[in-house]
């Protein structure tokens, strides 16, 4: 989606939003008749409504607050999604926005919701050109929003389309190799540095759990480090991003259920490409932070000399781990990234993976399970940004008795700690490798849709990433 402020209005497909009826006289050009055409279907509890003016159209947006400010922006965007139905119907390709309520963002909302709306993974279809949507450029009035504002939302939505696309290729595109080498891509495109090590340098870095899980497949894993480092960093020490890069999960010999299970686990490393894609805008907007990211990947199959039940690794940071099941693969690859990061003495890690069904279970597609050993101060900053991009939080204990639960007779630890407390027991394995500041995010149940709802498109949805880069955005103010 391209944006522009327009200093004078030259487009003529228009939305008006306003907050009360008697801005009505504020929308250029509208005719008595029209105006009480308006009003009565606002007084009919409709909020938006469309004028043709058979050459183009106007429409007009009644913004009602809700119990909450994030509630009434996320009701914004929902709005701009249904728009962007309605610009497709109609072949629209163009429209201006201006906002005359007394919401100063809403524009901005607006146009956030209809271009989050308006992503299609088409890569594939020879019907490709038929089912585009036609809306490509959304254009503001200066009262509207700032060049800034505007630029901010063009990096964020151009990282999310990223991220649904990593998401939507099949594995037959996106292997191991191939995932880095689109990080790289985006690094040379917006300035991030970015380093690929392959099987024999991780080899010789004894990363026995990227390893173990790799040790199924022909393709080789990958271990992709990006650095973001500006000269006038307000971080002393860097902020680490890791996410998980499983390219597809089998479930290894623990082999998964193929229907509404093993079908969408292309999406296993939706991790991998929220942390990618949130150092691409980070680069494009210049944030004056220190982030490095690193995403462990590999496929999970049962083939070749695959690991199994009863396997006990060597993890990279030498702990010794007894497998009970290979389906409990990302937590191995996390922790060898984990450790890895040891090595930045960072300010903070922030984990991003498809973890569990446990949490998918609790929560659903409504929110990211979390817990972490961060500060209450850190956490609170990140439900506050979670709310303001409704892409909301729940927290999870890390209680020692969920550690208990992973305790081996054998080996330090084991994989997996029974039938309760999963996405819990997943972060007690996690925490063994961390002697910083961190938090997990288990983006299991948002991750991929199965169908479009509102902004939200069916395959990747790029969650999580507006909450994480309005996090580092506010990162240290007050």
């Amino acid at each position: 989606m391209k944006f522009k402020i327009l200093q004078k209005v030259a487009g003529k497909n228009h939305l008006f939003i306003i907050d009360d009826l008697a801005k009505l006289n504020l929308v250029s050009g509208i005719t008595e008749e029209e105006s009480a055409f308006v009003s009565r279907e606002f007084n009919a509890e409709m909020t938006l409504v469309t004028l043709n003016r058979y050459s183009y159209y106007v429409f007009v947006y009644l913004l009602k607050s809700k119990k909450t400010e994030a509630q009434t922006n996320e009701s914004v965007r929902k709005a701009g999604a249904e728009l962007q139905g309605i610009c497709s119907k109609y072949k629209l390709s163009e429209i201006t926005i201006s906002n005359f309520s007394a919401h100063s963002h809403a524009a901005l909302f607006y146009a956030e919701g209809m271009t989050l709306a308006n992503y299609q993974f088409l890569k594939y279809r020879a019907d490709a050109k038929k089912v585009a949507y036609t809306l490509s450029n959304i254009n503001f009035t200066k009262e509207s929003a700032t060049a800034k504002e505007v630029a901010q939302l063009s990096a964020i939505t151009d990282a999310i389309y990223m991220a649904r696309t990593l998401v939507n290729e099949p594995l037959n595109y996106l292997s191991a190799e191939q995932l880095s080498k689109e990080i790289a891509a985006m690094g040379k495109e917006s300035g991030f540095k970015v380093t690929i090590l392959n099987k024999a340098r991780i080899e010789k870095e004894g990363m026995g759990g990227i390893l173990a899980v790799n040790r199924g497949s022909i393709a080789p894993p990958t271990f992709t480090v990006m650095e973001y480092a500006p000269k006038k960093a307000l971080n002393k020490s860097p902020i680490v991003l890791v996410g998980k890069g499983i390219v597809y999960d089998t479930g290894g010999v623990s082999l998964k259920p193929t229907l509404n299970s093993m079908d969408r686990m292309k999406s296993d490393m939706s991790g991998a490409a929220l942390v990618s894609c949130a150092m691409y805008a980070i680069a494009t907007l210049q944030l004056p932070l220190h982030v490095i990211a690193l995403v462990p990947a590999t496929d999970n199959r049962p083939g070749e000399n695959a690991y199994v039940p009863g396997d006990i690794i060597t993890m990279y940071s030498g702990k010794t781990v007894e497998v009970l099941n290979t389906d409990a693969e990302g937590r191995l690859v996390l922790g060898d990234a984990l450790h890895w990061a040891k090595r930045y003495t960072p300010e903070l890690v922030l984990d991003f993976a498809t973890l569990t069904g446990a949490a998918s279970a609790a929560v659903g597609e409504h929110g990211i399970v979390c817990m972490g050993t961060a500060s209450d101060e850190t956490k609170q900053s990140f439900r506050n940004s979670g709310f303001r991009q409704y892409e909301r939080l729940v927290e999870y204990p890390l209680w020692d008795e969920y550690g208990d639960q992973i305790k081996s007779e054998v080996a330090d630890i084991k994989n997996v700690g029974g039938s309760t407390g999963g996405a819990i027991t997943a972060g007690k394995f996690l925490e063994h490798f961390v002697d910083y500041p961190w938090i997990h995010f288990d983006i299991a149940g948002v991750s991929f849709a199965t169908s479009k709802h509102g902004y939200i498109p069916s395959g990747g949805t790029g969650y999580g990433i507006r909450m994480l880069l309005d996090f580092l955005i506010n990162y240290g103010k007050a």
